[in-house]
């Protein structure tokens, strides 16, 4: 029977072909980091983050868009904390406070509804940034400020979905062996997602909960499966094969698909969702935002979200880079490379 304790060894001792994995998921990469995962395994076996911190992939130009908002009058830019440091070409949402923006930090976009039946001659424009896993509360949201009729609350949108990034990675590195795949994502769209990428590509993807013992079994999984298309489940508490039908028909009701660009990888036809156009009224101008101009010329935060280097390669990091002073998105969330890497 095989333990925990002989996958450990397993992976420790591993000397056979060189395997690149990649995890699609800030959470992982948080947990590999903080976990100590990398010092478990041979050095024959490289995990190198991809494209899966949601404010990490925004792009300059959504953060210039909420500056700007955030001067209209009678007009409140509303997001959740990890948005508030990410700068843009210059400026970050703090940055605007201090220059009389009006910003406003909540814990639930659902508290908007408060916010707005409350104070009816302001709008209220949320920074709805996320994948999959977020998308339906923003559809519920939606839906609750129709039943309410209330009007004043609109979404700058930067939704993204991650098949299409999976193929964008599968077609620009083919160095890569396998992915341990989101959870929670596949929670949303169910494995089954991810059999056509690993059947195109050859190339396993196995998706993982939480905990360092299910990354390691992850791991351990995808230095067997190298060089075959499979998809195994291991989250199964969690995740099934087919979708969450509850949250897709809640999705699919409010919001379409559309060309959007994710910093790193440029713009990705279809990979973006927005508010179809009976709900234009509830968008504050999400679509087109296409240029990123990084705060810093020397961040690497594209190369680091994309697999190309370590978040230690890149010059800035724990030096004029830090979570205090940010000088990319990828050391401003917990979720990023930068920030799980530089505070494990």
């Amino acid at each position: 029977m095989l333990t925990f304790d002989k996958i450990k060894e397993f992976l420790y001792n591993y000397d056979g072909e060189p395997v690149t994995l990649m995890e699609v998921c800030g959470t992982h990469t948080s947990v590999i980091a903080k976990s100590g995962i990398k010092s478990l395994l041979s050095d024959k076996i490289k995990l190198v983050s991809g494209p899966g911190c949601p404010v990490c992939v925004t792009v300059s130009s959504y953060i210039d868009k909420l500056c700007e908002l955030s001067l209209q009058e009678n007009t409140v830019v509303v997001t959740f904390g990890d948005m508030m440091r990410v700068k843009g070409s210059e400026r970050s949402l703090n940055d605007m406070m201090a220059a009389g923006g009006k910003v406003k930090l909540i814990y639930s976009p659902l508290e908007l509804l408060k916010l707005a039946k409350e104070n009816k001659n302001t709008t209220f424009i949320f920074a709805a940034v996320g994948f999959e896993t977020t998308t339906p509360i923003y559809a519920m949201l939606i839906r609750q400020a129709i039943e309410k009729n209330i009007h004043n609350i609109k979404l700058l949108s930067s939704l993204k979905t991650m098949p299409e990034a999976i193929d964008w990675i599968c077609r620009q590195n083919h160095q890569l062996t396998g992915f341990i795949a989101p959870g929670h994502v596949c929670a949303i769209t169910g494995s089954d997602m991810l059999v056509p990428f690993a059947e195109k590509y050859h190339t396993p993807l196995v998706v993982a909960g939480f905990s360092s013992e299910q990354v390691l079994s992850a791991v351990y999984m995808l230095t067997k499966l190298k060089k075959t298309g499979k998809v195994i489940n291991l989250y199964r508490s969690a995740v099934e094969e087919s979708p969450n039908m509850e949250a897709k028909t809640l999705v699919d009701e409010f919001f379409e698909s559309g060309p959007a660009c994710w910093r790193g990888l440029g713009t990705i036809e279809q990979s973006g969702l927005y508010l179809k156009g009976k709900y234009s009224e509830f968008d504050a101008g999400s679509r087109g935002l296409t240029e990123d101009v990084g705060y810093n010329n020397a961040c690497r935060c594209s190369d680091v979200i994309t697999g190309k280097i370590s978040p230690h390669e890149c010059a800035l990091f724990g030096k004029a880079c830090t979570p205090q002073n940010p000088q990319g998105a990828c050391m401003v969330s917990e979720e990023g490379s930068c920030h799980s890497y530089f505070t494990s």
